[in-house]
């Protein structure tokens, strides 16, 4: 977003309306539990009853292909340049995510056989969301193509409604030509050898990732989609708000991932989505200065057990964050409302719509509400404890 904030007086209104009140307590507590874990001062949470019940997305492929970057990125906002030092995994990492939906990230070393005897299939496979197999574009990728079609020649008799994903990885040193010509022949050398074998049209899907932009999250996002169980009723909702309020584009994010949760049926353009996400960081980095702030022996209190009692609202005393910009070089405002403590809604309004700020105000609140109330119901049905 280079560019988009200087001089805002002259190019146009900027309002922040009470920034300081979107909920930073995950964020704050997070991030200083990476930076604990990364000194290796707090141990890796065993899995154990808590985990059941909880989609799975297991990141495979082999050695050195990036899955543990693209996990330190994306979910634990390891910034890409530092993944330079990370070392090869050497066993099965497992992550409880907690945001809107509680799943699991698993990390799998490259050199692992689990379809050896003595593994328990089940126990990997059983609760899968999702299979994430990572190929290095920038390396001989055969042998890689060929532990994958393996698998999932293994786990189809028994796992049949196992959503496969392949993220051809490491594309950001590539001209598009050559990115598209990788893509086809990996695609190719895939559906040819599971049709040799009897599986015509295999549901798999392919994308182009690279963790220096972010392609890796519009690659997530969409893995996360499919998990998710009233997706058509958000995606409506969200269609309903940009007709009323003549938005260009609408997403629902998470506020730490940057995964977009939904979107209106209009096609996904990545500046529209980068422009949102670094907006996402625009607020939050508001609300750090202007915000309350955390003493040190918070920070202590929310590594030893659950966060603060009070939310951050509560202790401001006002309601969710809103906020709107006007971008400077494109003369279009962008406008930020917090849902709940996980998601924000984040929309592209067109340009001299700022004039209509009440209208979109109105329109926007009645949404949020319907958002909730299907989030409400997808917890309740899923049995997860309330308490967020």
């Amino acid at each position: 977003m280079d560019g988009t904030y200087n001089g805002p007086a002259r190019q146009g209104p900027v309002r922040f309306v009470s920034p300081v009140t979107l909920n930073l307590e995950r964020i704050y507590t997070q991030n200083r539990i990476n930076i604990q874990k990364r000194h290796g001062r707090v141990p890796e949470p065993a899995p154990g009853p808590a985990a059941k019940g909880k989609p799975r997305l297991l990141l495979m492929g082999q050695r050195r292909s990036g899955k543990s970057s693209i996990s330190s990125v994306v979910f634990n906002k390891m910034p890409p340049n530092e993944t330079l030092f990370l070392e090869s995994t050497a066993r099965v990492q497992k992550e409880a995510m907690r945001s809107f939906m509680d799943f699991q990230v698993w990390d799998f070393p490259g050199q692992l056989d689990f379809f050896d005897p003595n593994f328990d299939q089940d126990a990997v496979f059983g609760e899968i969301g999702a299979l994430i197999w990572v190929i290095d574009a920038q390396d001989e990728y055969l042998d890689a193509i060929n532990r994958l079609n393996m698998t999932i020649l293994n786990i189809q008799p028994a796992y049949s409604n196992i959503n496969i994903e392949v993220f051809i990885h490491k594309v950001d040193g590539l001209s598009e030509d050559y990115k598209l010509d990788i893509q086809r022949d990996i695609m190719q050398r895939i559906q040819d050898e599971l049709s040799d074998h009897g599986f015509e049209n295999a549901p798999i899907n392919f994308h182009l990732t690279s963790i220096y932009n972010h392609s890796i999250f519009e690659a997530f996002s969409k893995v996360i989609q499919k998990l998710i169980p009233h997706l058509p009723t958000l995606e409506a909702l969200l269609n309903d708000l940009c007709r009323s309020c003549r938005f260009e584009k609408a997403y629902l994010f998470d506020i730490v991932s940057k995964i977009y949760v939904a979107t209106d049926s209009s096609p996904v353009d990545m500046p529209s989505y980068e422009i949102c996400s670094d907006y996402i960081d625009v607020i939050v980095d508001v609300s750090e200065i202007f915000g309350w702030a955390p003493r040190p022996e918070d920070y202590v209190k929310a590594l030893e057990g659950p966060p603060w009692n009070k939310k951050l609202e509560d202790q401001t005393g006002c309601g969710a964050a809103e906020s709107c910009i006007v971008l400077t070089d494109q003369k279009r405002p962008i406008m930020l409302r917090e849902v709940n403590t996980y998601l924000v809604l984040v929309a592209i309004m067109k340009e001299g719509s700022y004039e209509k700020m009440p209208l979109v105000t109105m329109n926007v609140e009645t949404v949020v509400k319907g958002l909730l109330e299907v989030l409400e119901i997808t917890k309740q049905r899923n049995g997860v404890e309330d308490g967020r």
